[in-house]
Order: C-alpha cells, then sequence, then structure tokens
C-alpha cells in the first residue's frame, strides 16, 4: 500500500529521450504529466505539484533513424542517444522512456551501454496493454523503418496479436504525412495521409484498432473528423503511463 506521505517523499526519477522531432518530445512529456496525474487519483492521492515525478527531458537532435536503418553510410544515432542516456543516468533517472518508436532499434544496444537506466520498451508494453484490453488484431501505422526491423510484429505475436500492416505505396503515404506534414508543420497534408490509409485499412479488415507507432501520427490523425469513430491506440500514451508507474512503483522511490 503506498500512502500519500510516502508518495510526497519521492517518487524515483526518471528521464525522457526526446528530439525525435521535438513537437513530440513535448506531447510525450504532456502524456506522462496526464499519466502520472491518473496514477495518483487512482491510488487516492492528491494531484498536486509536490506528487508528480522529477522528470528529465532531453530534447537532442539525433540522426534520421529510418534513413540510418536502410542505408549504412548515413549517420548513425546510436552515439549520441547514448551519451544522452549516460546523461540521463547521472542525474539520477532510474528509468527512461525513448519518445520515437523508430530508435527502439537500438534499444539493445543502449540497455547494453547504459545497464543502471531500466529503459523501457514502447512496443512490448503496447502489446501488453492490447491484450489487457482483451484485443487479438491490430494495424500498424508506422514509419519505413519501424516496418522494416519488425519492432511490434514479434512482440504482438508473443501477446497473440495479429499486426496488419499497410501495403508499400500505403507506407509511402505515411511517410509523405510524416516529413512533408507533421514535421514540416503542413497538419492538414499529415491527416489527409494518415487518414487515407487508416480509411484502406478499414475498409480491407473492417472494425479494427490502429496503433499509431509512430510520434508524429497521434499529433495529426485524431484531430481528423473521419477518425473520431475509430479506435486508435497510441503507444506513446502507453508507454507514458508505463514511465509513470515505474517512478511511483520504483523500489527506489522510498
Amino acid at each position: 500500500m503506498i500512502t500519500e506521505s510516502q508518495t510526497l517523499r519521492g517518487p524515483a526519477k526518471v528521464g525522457i529521450l526526446a528530439g525525435m522531432g521535438p513537437a513530440a518530445g513535448v506531447d510525450f512529456a504532456r502524456l506522462f504529466l496526464k499519466a502520472s496525474e491518473r496514477w495518483l487519483q487512482a491510488h487516492g492521492l492528491t494531484v498536486q505539484d509536490q506528487a508528480f515525478p522529477e522528470h528529465w527531458m532531453a530534447q537532442v537532435p539525433v540522426a534520421d533513424r529510418s534513413r540510418a536503418l536502410s542505408d549504412a553510410q548515413a549517420p548513425q544515432p546510436l552515439d549520441e542517444m547514448a551519451r544522452v542516456l549516460e546523461q540521463l543516468s547521472a542525474v539520477g533517472a532510474k528509468a527512461v522512456a525513448i519518445a520515437c518508436n523508430t530508435a527502439h532499434a537500438w534499444h539493445g544496444a543502449l540497455q547494453e551501454r547504459v545497464p543502471a537506466v531500466d529503459l523501457l520498451h514502447i512496443a512490448r508494453e503496447t502489446a501488453v496493454e492490447l491484450k489487457r484490453r482483451g484485443m487479438d488484431r491490430a494495424a500498424l501505422l508506422a514509419t519505413q523503418g519501424t516496418y522494416g526491423m519488425g519492432l511490434y510484429d514479434a512482440v504482438l505475436a508473443q501477446e497473440g496479436i495479429d499486426c496488419v500492416v499497410p501495403t508499400p505505396a500505403e507506407r509511402e503515404i505515411l511517410m509523405q504525412g510524416i516529413y512533408q506534414g507533421v514535421k514540416a508543420g503542413d497538419m492538414a497534408l499529415a491527416q489527409e495521409c494518415f487518414t487515407r490509409v487508416g480509411r484502406a485499412l478499414r475498409e480491407r479488415h473492417g472494425e479494427i484498432a490502429l496503433v499509431m507507432a509512430c510520434t508524429e501520427i497521434p499529433l495529426a490523425l485524431p484531430q481528423a473528423p473521419e477518425a473520431e469513430a475509430w479506435t486508435l491506440i497510441d503507444p506513446s500514451e502507453i508507454l507514458a503511463m508505463a514511465l509513470a508507474r515505474r517512478a511511483y512503483e520504483s523500489p527506489a522511490a522510498h
């Protein structure tokens, strides 16, 4: 039983490795605060400034992850991400979330370099949550890099969830929405691209949950009128809740 006096003595410090892109990092921080608030409410504790976990967010320019995965000669993000993860560990972060799906291609290498930090895995957390919700299939909206490395496929299969993916042409449309849309500040284009692919998936597979497995997609798709009736899953929101749990429930917090 976690009491209010224990919580106010200080949850564990946590970190957010962000900057991929910056708007997605800021949105993840918002999701983390909402998750912390929900955790406090669920445990009957007062929501006040002093009850939120100390959290450090690093908004760092990191080499393009999809390009790095498709071209070995392109700038690689591992060293920069590892440097920042070490800095987060140095300020006392016990658990860290990466605010980027594709960057999880380097999850294992990052965890090996900085073993003192509990580095959360967005796909694993999402798969466990989908199973908890009783889902047995889901469609994946992601980057080419995420599709190429099969980030979600294996962990979803382990939980008995069938993973549906867009066609190659539809994946290019998603990339347009991500890069020429959200990352370039053209939200209208982003909504058009994301809804076009979501509509096509629903036409082929019926009522199916759409997993927004790129941190840029939740910045545009949920605001599209057509998507209001769709079941949208935000792995970033799930990851934020997992990070809040680590902060409040870690033995290091007390």
